[in-house]
């Protein structure tokens, strides 16, 4: 066992999950080339991962996860601003996969390991096996030579949970309660595992986060921390998408409750674009592959304007294509954080492939200057 694994929780040694929207020392992501989530041989999907890891190489540095056999393309696709570093893996969801970060008031940072199971192992899992992105976030920590917990048992992915940085996680039920995650613990078990390792005292439990959202619906696909107390959500003003009746209970359950420092949350409404579908093209460009999630024509893709990525100095946003929505998504982002550039993004083949902008992102906080 490496004498970098700490024996304790991040809430017993002081430590706890930082807001996005806090300093960061920079960015890990990975190299998307699974050809049977991507399509074209992943070839359009790793343009779109160099815009997004360019773009946030102009506020922190980023890091940029790639496997043997794609190492030589990546480093030709990447600018000299973007560090390239060898490493094995299943696909390419660093949020997920990777180490959450947490700090302390010294500044000291430790990575904490989650299981992953490839959101629902064999139960609902995208894809097997999964075994080579189990093992990055203990690898990203080696790297940076940090101190980590790893749970043994515990199965959470990245995405699953925020923090305002400030006390407050925010999960969804759909996902932290499914059968396919921890069903040998209850609802009271996971939520003090996540005030533990998190190092928060309060959980914010919504019911639901977009649908179709295939990771068991993620909290960070509906909602964002913009800062403490305040959050953007996922909205639709037609009553008719069945959208509609998750963001309303969303926004319901979050008007009646305060954070772990008893404010009430401001919510911001981030309108989701109009219907984002799969087409004949796109749908024939995915190999058909035994145990992976088919991509098919018409399949509605779970966009969100939520699903951003915080940078130093600024907010890197996922863009659809819609000529109202994209354009509202900005303005209001603009409004939300009045000191940072909002950088948007055209990110239809990102969520092809199941996620967006902040699923293939995860930041690590600054830490000591």
């Amino acid at each position: 066992m490496s004498n970098r694994i700490k024996n304790s929780t991040p809430k017993k040694d002081g430590y706890r999950m930082p807001g996005e929207f806090e300093e960061h020392k920079g960015c890990w992501m990975v190299w998307p080339e699974r050809t049977d989530n991507w399509r074209l041989g992943a070839k359009p999907a790793q343009k779109a991962f160099v815009e997004v890891a360019e773009a946030i190489a102009k506020y922190e540095e980023v890091t940029m996860c790639v496997s043997d056999r794609q190492y030589e393309a990546a480093r030709e696709a990447l600018s000299s601003n973007v560090r390239v570093v060898e490493m094995s893996n299943d696909d390419s969801w660093m949020r997920d996969i990777g180490p959450t970060f947490v700090v302390n008031d010294a500044g000291d940072v430790r990575g904490v390991d989650w299981r992953f199971n490839a959101w629902g192992g064999l139960v609902d899992g995208l894809y097997f096996p999964w075994d080579k992105d189990d093992k990055v976030a203990r690898k990203v920590c080696e790297i940076e030579n940090v101190d980590y917990y790893s749970l043994e048992e515990f199965v959470l992915e990245g995405g699953s949970i925020h923090s305002d940085g400030d006390g407050t996680a925010i999960v969804t039920e759909a996902c932290l309660l499914d059968e396919s995650r921890n069903p040998h613990m209850s609802k009271e078990e996971i939520e003090n595992t996540l005030k533990e390792y998190m190092g928060v005292e309060k959980v914010l439990w919504l019911p639901n986060g977009i649908y179709l959202d295939e990771t068991n619906e993620h909290v960070d696909n509906i909602v964002h921390y913009c800062a403490p107390g305040v959050l953007a959500l996922a909205w639709t003003e037609d009553e008719k998408d069945p959208q509609y009746p998750l963001s309303k209970a969303a926004f319901d359950y979050l008007s009646n409750e305060t954070d772990a420092k008893g404010r009430k949350i401001t919510i911001h409404k981030l309108h989701i674009p109009n219907e984002v579908l799969i087409t004949k093209e796109e749908s024939e460009g995915v190999d058909a592959v035994d145990g992976t999630l088919p991509r098919n024509e018409g399949d509605r893709q779970a966009a969100s304007y939520a699903n951003f990525y915080i940078a130093n100095k600024a907010v890197i946003l996922p863009l659809f294509g819609d000529d109202i929505y994209d354009k509202k998504a900005i303005e209001t982002l603009s409004e939300v954080f009045p000191n940072r550039e909002v950088v948007g993004i055209y990110a239809r083949e990102i969520i092809l492939g199941g996620g967006n902008i902040h699923c293939i992102t995860q930041q690590q906080p600054l830490g000591k200057k």
